[in-house]
């Protein structure tokens, strides 16, 4: 069995998501328009049509599909698909905005032990699913060993401590 926080890649964080769309004019706009996200420089020597967008530590890398015909196209929205997931300030503000900018959406309220956790679940252009949530309200409990902690303040001594030791040198070195 693996240790809690064990890092063998030594992996830093999340760095983007790649999505492929039917159009990316759409995605861009929909991304920067709906939830924040800034277009930056990608790249000039790729040799296909794409958009490299940034905001919240991470970013996401749209690539114009070959035959838009192929990009499934989801319209119910299925609250366990694929999604990615961006915390919120407030879940009354987001949904108020998603009403006026007339997106549909559907409303989900989890409660583990008295914690309510609520989420708004809605799709890109491309049926990609968004969700919108104030998760870091839930505790992350490792199923074995340390104390719970909440989602924003989550720290891995194991992640951290290999990230200045001298495994992590020789390993760049390598």
């Amino acid at each position: 069995m693996k240790e809690i926080g064990a890092n063998p890649l030594f992996l830093k964080s999340l760095n983007h998501i790649s999505l492929q769309c039917r159009s990316v004019e759409e995605s861009v706009d929909f991304y920067t328009k709906i939830l924040g996200f800034v277009q930056v420089k990608r790249p000039g020597n790729f040799d296909f049509d794409g958009a490299w967008l940034f905001s919240y530590g991470i970013g996401i890398h749209l690539i114009q599909s070959e035959d838009s015909d192929k990009v499934p196209r989801k319209t119910e929205i299925n609250t366990k698909d694929n999604h990615i997931s961006f915390q919120c300030v407030s879940i009354g503000v987001a949904e108020k905005k998603l009403k006026e900018m007339v997106i549909e959406y559907k409303r989900q309220v989890v409660e583990e032990g008295g914690i309510y956790v609520d989420q708004l679940f809605f799709h890109d252009p491309d049926g990609f699913m968004i969700e919108i949530c104030n998760c870091d309200v839930l505790p992350v409990i490792p199923i074995a060993g340390e104390m719970g902690r909440s989602c924003s303040r989550l720290h891995v001594p194991a992640v951290e401590a290999a990230v200045t030791s001298t495994e992590v040198c020789e390993a760049v070195k390598n």
